[in-house]
C-alpha cells in the first residue's frame, strides 16, 4: 500500500474528492471506491461534535488510509470561523477536482461545497435509507428536505440558504442527453432513479473480501434506531417494543445507534435487561466480524437493506419489525409512516414481523 505522501499524490492526479460526515458514508465511499478501482481518493471528514459519531470516523479513516487513500479531517464545525476557514482550506482541490464523491446531498455544508466545484462528474454514495427519499425528491425536481423533518422548511435559515440549496441540486440533476456533466448513484437501497443517474449497486464486496466470515452466537441480537432521537417515535412505545422482541426472541445484546441518547440507552438497559453495545464501527463491519446473532432483529432502517449483503454466504437471518403508527408522536412529520413503511417493504431477504400494539403492550 502506498503511504500517506503517494497517497496524496495519487489523490491529486486522479482528481477524485469525497466528502463524508459519518462513519457509514465513510465506508460507502470504500465500497464505491473498490467497485471504481478507484485506487487513490482523497477523502474529507467533515467532522461533528457528536463523540460516537467521531470515534467511528477516526476508525474508519485508518481503514481509508489503510486501503491507499488520503484522509483530510477538517474541525468543519469547530467554532463560529470554523467554515469559512474549512471552506477556503477546500475551494482549490474543488476547483481542481475532476470527479466530486458525496455522503449527504441533504447537509447544508456539502450543498454549498457543491457550488464551487467545477467537477463534471458528480457520485453520490448511500447515506442509509435518506437516498431513497433524495431520489424521490429529485426525481419531481422538489427541494432536497429530510424525510424526518417537519414543519413548511422555510424558516429564516432556510430562507438565507436558498440559493445555494437551488444551485446544489441544479448540479445533482443530470445534464440532458450529450451534456458534459454526469450524475451517478452508488447504492444498495432500492431506487428507481430519474433518466441520466448512472445507478450503480453496493453489494458491500470490499466488506465481505476484508472481513469475516463471522462466528455465530446461539442469542439473536436488537439492533437500535434514533427514531426517538429524531422525534418521529415516542420513547415510552420504543422501549415497550423492545422489551417484548428481546423476550420473543430471546436477545440478550442490544447494538445502540451512534445518535441515541445515554439517557434512553440506561433505562432500556434497566427495564430489559438487554446488554447495550455501543460499535465502534459501522454495524456491517461489526457483524461481519462477529461474533454476531443468529437471529438479527432491526426497526425499519438502513441495516434491513445493507446487513443481508454484507452478510451473504452465512446463517445470519434479518428481520424487520414494522413501527406501528400509534408509536409515532405528535411532532412526527406527516411522511414518516409512509416512509418507514417503504424502508420496510422493499426490504429483500428479511423476515418481516409483523408488530402490532397490543403485542407491545403485551
Amino acid at each position: 500500500m502506498p503511504d500517506g505522501d503517494q497517497a496524496r499524490a495519487a489523490a491529486t492526479e486522479t482528481g477524485t474528492l469525497a466528502f463524508v460526515e459519518s462513519p457509514v458514508q465513510l465506508l460507502n465511499v470504500l465500497e464505491w471506491a473498490h467497485t471504481a478501482e478507484a485506487t487513490a481518493v482523497t477523502v474529507v471528514v467533515l467532522s461533528p461534535h457528536d463523540p460516537m459519531t467521531r470515534g467511528q470516523l477516526r476508525r474508519m479513516a485508518e481503514l481509508a488510509r489503510d486501503e491507499g487513500h488520503a484522509v483530510r479531517w477538517e474541525e468543519a464545525r469547530g467554532g463560529p470561523t470554523a467554515p469559512v476557514r474549512t471552506i477556503g482550506g477546500l475551494t482549490p482541490l474543488l476547483r481542481r477536482a475532476r470527479r466530486v464523491v458525496i455522503g449527504d446531498p441533504f447537509s447544508r455544508y456539502v450543498q454549498l461545497l457543491l457550488t464551487l466545484t467545477r467537477a463534471r462528474d458528480l457520485v453520490v454514495v448511500d447515506d442509509g435509507t435518506a437516498t431513497m427519499e433524495f431520489i424521490s425528491q429529485l426525481a419531481r425536481g422538489e427541494r432536497l428536505v429530510r424525510w424526518h423533518r417537519h414543519g413548511s422548511g422555510r424558516g429564516p435559515r432556510d430562507l438565507v440558504f436558498a440559493p445555494f440549496s437551488a444551485t446544489a441540486r441544479r448540479r445533482l440533476t443530470p445534464a440532458p442527453e450529450g451534456g458534459r456533466r454526469t450524475v451517478g448513484l452508488f447504492s444498495s437501497m432500492p431506487v428507481d432513479a430519474p433518466p441520466g443517474v448512472h445507478v450503480t449497486t453496493n453489494e458491500f464486496a470490499w466488506t465481505r473480501e476484508r472481513f469475516g466470515p463471522p462466528r455465530l452466537t446461539r442469542a439473536a441480537d436488537i439492533v437500535g434506531t434514533s427514531l426517538v432521537e429524531t422525534g418521529v417515535v415516542d420513547e415510552d412505545r420504543y422501549l415497550e417494543a423492545v422489551r417484548a422482541l428481546a423476550r420473543t426472541h430471546s436477545a440478550t445484546r442490544y447494538f445502540a445507534h451512534r445518535r441515541e441518547s445515554t439517557d434512553k440507552l440506561r433505562r432500556l438497559t434497566q427495564e430489559t435487561g438487554l446488554e447495550v453495545v455501543r460499535p465502534d464501527l459501522p454495524l456491517e463491519l461489526i457483524a461481519r466480524r462477529g461474533p454476531i446473532g443468529r437471529l438479527i432483529v432491526s426497526f425499519p432502517s438502513t441495516v434491513v437493506h445493507t446487513l443481508p449483503l454484507a452478510l451473504l454466504g452465512t446463517e445470519v437471518k434479518v428481520a424487520v419489525c414494522d413501527i406501528d403508527p400509534a408509536w409515532l408522536t405528535t411532532n412526527a412529520s406527516p411522511r414518516a409512516q409512509g416512509f418507514l413503511d417503504g424502508v420496510t417493504g422493499t426490504a429483500r431477504d428479511v423476515q418481516r414481523l409483523q408488530f402490532g400494539q397490543q403485542m407491545a403492550a403485551g
